[in-house]
C-alpha cells in the first residue's frame, strides 16, 4: 500500500482507494455484486488475480468482508464501505457533467446489459415473464442480439435466443443505449431523434423505460468544454 505522507484527510483516503479498479470493485458491490464472478462481470478487462489481490487488499484495509457460502465465498462490503455510497454516486454525477462524450473503445455491450440487468425495476413489471428482444444495428452480428429475462424475483441477460415469447423489441445502437442508460438523453428523445423504436402492445412500449428503470435526463444542461475536458479529449481523440 502506497502512501502520500501527508496528514490531509484527502491523502489518506487516497492510500486506500486510488490504485486501479479498487472504486470500481467497490462500485460493483454497492450495485449488489456478491460473489467473485459476479463482480468479475462488472469489471470485465480485470484480471482474475489482480481482483483476488484487490479484494484482499480492501480486506485488510476493513473495507470489505468475506463469509463462507457453502464450497463460495460472499464478499460484502462494512459499514467503512457502505459509506463510499455518496463517493461513488458522487465521482459518476462529477464524470456525467465535466468528461466529453464516450470514445468507441468504451462502449461494451456485456456490460451495458450485465448493469440494466441488475437495475430493472422489479415492482413494475407485470406478472409473470417479461422477455425484452434488443438489437443493436452499430456492432458486430455476434453481439448484436440480446435478451431481458425478466420477473419480479429475478433478472437475467442472454445473447442467445431462449426461445420465449417477446413483450417488447427494441432497435438501436450501442451508442444510443449507452448514453440513455446513463441519463444523458432520456428515451422519447431517442425516439424522437429515430435513434431507437420499440415494437409491442401499446402498453408494453409506454412502461419499458419504467421495467428498464431508465435515468431521467438531466435537467441542467452539461458545459460546453472545460479544463478537464481539454484532458479528457485527449484520451479520446476523434
Amino acid at each position: 500500500m502506497g502512501t502520500y505522507y501527508q496528514f490531509c484527510p484527502v491523502s489518506k483516503a487516497l492510500e486506500v482507494l486510488d490504485e486501479r479498479w479498487t472504486l470500481l470493485i467497490v462500485r460493483e458491490l454497492l450495485m449488489g455484486s456478491r460473489h467473485f464472478n459476479d463482480i468479475r462481470r462488472g469489471v470485465p478487462r480485470m484480471s482474475p488475480a489482480l481482483l483476488v489481490k484487490r479484494l484482499q487488499r480492501l480486506e485488510r484495509v476493513g473495507v470489505v468482508e468475506r463469509f463462507p457460502d457453502g464450497n463460495k465465498v460472499i464478499y460484502r462490503l462494512t459499514p467503512a464501505g457502505k459509506d463510499l455510497q455518496q463517493i461513488v454516486d458522487g465521482l459518476g454525477d462529477w464524470s456525467l457533467r465535466w468528461l466529453p462524450e464516450l470514445g468507441d473503445e468504451d462502449l461494451d455491450p456485456h456490460l451495458l446489459f450485465w448493469d440494466m440487468r441488475r437495475q430493472v425495476s422489479r415492482a413494475d413489471l407485470p406478472p409473470g415473464r417479461t422477455v425484452i428482444h434488443v438489437q443493436l444495428g452499430d456492432v458486430e452480428p455476434k453481439t448484436r442480439r440480446w435478451w431481458l429475462i425478466l420477473t419480479a424475483d429475478d433478472a437475467d441477460v442472454c445473447d442467445f435466443d431462449p426461445g420465449l415469447p417477446v413483450a417488447v423489441a427494441v432497435e438501436t445502437t450501442l451508442r444510443c443505449l449507452t448514453h440513455l442508460w446513463r441519463g444523458e438523453l432520456s428515451w422519447r428523445e431517442a425516439v424522437r431523434a429515430g435513434d431507437l423504436s420499440a415494437t409491442g402492445s401499446r402498453a408494453a412500449v409506454r412502461a419499458i423505460p419504467r421495467w428498464l428503470n431508465v435515468r431521467a435526463a438531466p435537467s441542467d444542461p452539461r458545459p460546453e468544454f472545460s479544463v478537464v475536458g481539454r484532458l479528457a479529449a485527449d484520451l479520446h481523440p476523434r
